[in-house]
C-alpha cells in the first residue's frame, strides 16, 4: 500500500484515539445528588455554592432535588425505591424537622446502607426528621442534635490535625456569624474533627466529623447557616476533602487522588442572577 494512503489513515486514527481520550477525561469522575430545601436558609444560592464550589475541587456531575420550604415536606425522590442507585454519593442539605414518618425516614437510611452509597450532611440536615420516633437517621449521621444556640461568632478548633480531611484547614477558624448546633450524643464509630465553644450552653460542641454506619461512610458539618460561611475556600475545600474521603479519593496528606481533580478554584458570585432563584434546577431522575 502506498504511504500517501496510510499516512492520512494514521492521522485519522490518531485523531479518533485522541478524541476518545479527551472525552473520557472530560467525563466527571463522580455522579452526585444534592438533596436540598426546607425552612430557614437560602437554598437556591446554596445550591449554587455547593455544586459550583465542590465541582471546582472534585470531579462531580450533579443532579439536584430542590423540594418545598415547609418543614413537613417529604422529599419526592425518596419515594422512588431505587432513587439512590445512579449516584456515587448524596449530599444532604435539607431542613425537614417536622417529618415524623418512621418508615419514610428509615427508608432513606436503608437506601444508603444497603447500597453502600456515602453521604455528606450539612447544617440543618442534622435537625431533619428529629420528630420521627427512630434513631436511624442520627446513627447514619453519627451525632444527635435537635436544637441550636443563638447566633454568635464561632471559634472553630481543629481536633485531629493529622486527619486527611483536616489537612489545610486552619487550627483555629473564626466564623463571624455562626449558628452552633447543640450536640446531644455522639454515636459509635464517629470521629470528631473540630469543635466550637457554645456561649449559651457553656460547653464545646462538635462541628465537623466522620462516621461509618453499617459499612457506609459519612462526613458531616453543622457549619453552614449563612451563605458567607459556605462561600469561601476554607469551607468548600473542607467539604471537598470530606467528599473525597467518603469515596476513597483522598490521599493521607489531604491531596486529591489522580482522576478526582475538579475544574479549578474560582470565585462564586452570588450577586449575579441565579437561574435557580425562580425555578427548581434540573431535577434528579
Amino acid at each position: 500500500m502506498s504511504h500517501r494512503f496510510t499516512r492520512p489513515l494514521l492521522v485519522a486514527l490518531f485523531v479518533l484515539i485522541f478524541t476518545g481520550f479527551s472525552q473520557a477525561e472530560e467525563k466527571a469522575k463522580l455522579k452526585a445528588l444534592l438533596i436540598t430545601g426546607g425552612c430557614c436558609h437560602d437554598y437556591p444560592n446554596q445550591i449554587k455554592i455547593i455544586t459550583q464550589g465542590l465541582s471546582q475541587r472534585v470531579s462531580i456531575d450533579w443532579d439536584v432535588e430542590l423540594a418545598g420550604n415547609d418543614r413537613t415536606v417529604k422529599v419526592p425522590i425518596y419515594k422512588n425505591h431505587d432513587w439512590i442507585k445512579p449516584y456515587d454519593l448524596v449530599v444532604h442539605n435539607e431542613c425537614y424537622g417536622h417529618v415524623d414518618d418512621v418508615a419514610f425516614v428509615e427508608g432513606i437510611v436503608n437506601a444508603h446502607t444497603e447500597n453502600k452509597i456515602p453521604a455528606i450532611f450539612i447544617h440543618c440536615s442534622m435537625h431533619s426528621y428529629r420528630n420521627a420516633d427512630t434513631d436511624e437517621w442520627r446513627k447514619l449521621i453519627g451525632m444527635t442534635s435537635r436544637s441550636h444556640e443563638s447566633h454568635h461568632p464561632l471559634d472553630v478548633i481543629t481536633l485531629e490535625s493529622d486527619h486527611p480531611i483536616m489537612q489545610g484547614f486552619p487550627q483555629n477558624w473564626k466564623v463571624e456569624r455562626g449558628e452552633l448546633y447543640k450536640i446531644e450524643k455522639t454515636w459509635d464509630n464517629t470521629t470528631p474533627l473540630a469543635k466550637a465553644y457554645g456561649v449559651d450552653t457553656k460547653k464545646d460542641h462538635t462541628v465537623i466529623w466522620t462516621n461509618e454506619y453499617k459499612g457506609t461512610k459519612t462526613f458531616s458539618t453543622t457549619l453552614g447557616h449563612h451563605n458567607e460561611t459556605m462561600n469561601n475556600d476554607e469551607w468548600l475545600s473542607l467539604v471537598a476533602r470530606g467528599v473525597l474521603w467518603t469515596v476513597d479519593g483522598l490521599n493521607e496528606d489531604g491531596s486529591t487522588k489522580p482522576g478526582f481533580e475538579g475544574t479549578g478554584k474560582a470565585e462564586i458570585d452570588l450577586s449575579k442572577p441565579n437561574p435557580d432563584k425562580d425555578k427548581a434546577p434540573t431535577p434528579a431522575k
